[in-house]
């Protein structure tokens, strides 16, 4: 018995050009949604980088507080090593900075040296002797 290859291929069902148009279209506006909420997660991931610094920069100034009864400006004094920046080759995107030192307070901050969000504001964090970690300038 012959069965003819013509009666298979009238019988095959497939997608119309307009389905495949709206199933692409459906893709589109997810992918649309989904890219601005990716970039809030990964901002917010280079921000712990500020944040764990700060955290050990004040561990180190408030061991040197209790030992001298004074808070110092100088990193290598404390022990502190600023990482290499990103533009240095290293894996940093933030400058640490020790604003102000003094007997009673201190504070310290950490500079973006990259606009996250490309609006020309650049992240900043600062941390005080009370070891308060908070964003000053969002990004």
């Amino acid at each position: 018995m012959k069965t003819s290859g013509r009666k298979f291929i009238n019988d095959e069902s497939g997608f119309s050009l307009t389905e495949l148009l709206i199933v692409l279209a459906i893709i589109g506006i997810l992918i649309m949604i989904a890219v601005p909420l990716y970039q809030n997660v990964t901002t917010r991931a280079k921000t712990t980088e500020a944040k764990t610094q700060l955290n050990f920069l004040h561990t180190l100034q408030r061991v040197y507080q209790l030992e001298r009864d004074t808070y110092s400006a100088d990193f290598e004094i404390l022990g502190f090593e600023q990482e290499k920046l990103i533009t240095e080759g290293g894996k940093a995107r933030y400058v640490i900075e020790i604003e102000k030192a003094g007997t009673n307070e201190y504070v310290a901050t950490a500079t973006s040296i990259i606009d996250f969000d490309g609006d020309g504001v650049f992240n900043k964090w600062q941390v005080d002797q009370d070891g308060i970690v908070e964003q000053i300038v969002p990004d």
